[in-house]
């Protein structure tokens, strides 16, 4: 264990550097070349143009950080990089504005059936592998697209990705995944130096490139572990541990569904805008949204320790407190 947390702190301190040296550079060559989020009026609500390829900082100071702590000789491994290399590529194409939905949708299925074809999928014994393997599917498909979602406030989607990344890095070393876990070490650094910039008011967006990237990668690594040793309710417990952009996913489907919108269509629906529209600033709303993703993460750790009656009392209480937040939220008015 020893060897596996100081290659992990290698890789963090890594990846923290190069993000932080890193994402200026991509700060300047997306205002050269014009990669700008531009102010729209509606959704897009900036004083000024933001630059894009933030995501292309975070994927290379991962990419190299693991470069010098990391043996590329698994087939999982270089699978994870493959695929990742292939949501960074349709990312970046996307923040270019040229990419239906369905073509983008068609690039992350590529990008989910080459981690399938990795070997990287559910493992529980208690399901037959067509199960497994079309969970999977489904799993890795919605967590992708719902750090694509999540990110619509300065430090949101980064901080809530750096905080489950820190929560599935325990779990890996207690399960003694050491690749794993220095795989999401250096995840963790580069999403921290990147918020260093990202942060309110944010001087660069991670875009599509960034958040497919570290959806995938979330995604992908929090199947990858083992929950069930002590009881099968713990199966779920990277829904928990990834919940808060699961559940913005889930409410936004739901909002948009009851008002007749197409799921895929952008509007102000999502739990972190509707905070800020309550009461909250965009500040307290994305602290909060770290906060609750790393008390979701300790609770989900809590569920692996327990029994299954312990295990199932906290699935129950989490799932009843995200419905009373679900109601409370829905009837915040957004038309103002």
């Amino acid at each position: 264990m020893t060897g596996t947390l100081l290659r992990s702190a290698l890789a963090c301190s890594l990846a923290l550097v190069l993000s932080l040296y890193c994402t200026p550079l991509m700060r300047k060559a997306a205002i050269r070349f014009g990669i700008v989020d531009r102010p729209d009026g509606r959704l897009k609500n900036q004083k000024q143009p933001v630059p894009y390829l933030g995501g292309i900082a975070i994927y290379l100071s991962f990419l190299l950080a693991l470069t010098a702590t990391l043996r590329f000789d698994s087939t999982e491994v270089l699978g994870l990089l493959l695929a990742g290399a292939i949501v960074v590529i349709l990312g970046l194409v996307d923040d270019f504005g040229v990419l239906s939905p369905g073509a983008k949708l068609a690039g992350q299925v590529v990008a989910v059936l080459t981690l399938m074809n990795a070997s990287i999928y559910i493992k529980l014994g208690f399901l037959p592998v067509w199960a497994a393997i079309g969970l999977s599917f489904l799993w890795l498909l919605g967590v992708t697209n719902a750090f694509n979602i999540i990110d619509v406030m300065d430090g949101l989607a980064a901080g809530v990705a750096a905080a489950a990344a820190a929560i599935l890095f325990m779990v890996s070393v207690f399960n003694g995944r050491a690749t794993d876990a220095v795989l999401l070490a250096a995840l963790f650094g580069s999403l921290v130096g990147f918020l260093r910039y990202n942060f309110e008011p944010a001087r660069i967006y991670m875009g599509d490139a960034g958040s497919l990237f570290i959806g995938l990668m979330l995604g992908a690594l929090a199947m990858n572990s083992s929950y069930t040793r002590q009881n099968l309710v713990a199966s779920l417990a990277p829904v928990v541990i990834l919940g808060v952009p699961v559940f913005d996913m889930l409410f936004v489907m739901y909002v948009r569904r009851r008002r007749g919108l197409p799921v895929m269509l952008g509007s102000p629906d999502h739990f972190a805008l509707r905070l800020r529209r309550w009461r909250l600033s965009t500040r307290q709303t994305v602290l909060m949204s770290w906060v609750v993703t790393f008390a979701l993460g300790l609770l989900a750790i809590g569920m692996m320790l327990s029994s299954a009656v312990w295990a199932a009392s906290i699935l129950a209480g989490i799932l009843l407190s995200s419905v009373a937040v679900g109601v409370m939220l829905r009837r915040i008015d957004m038309s103002l």
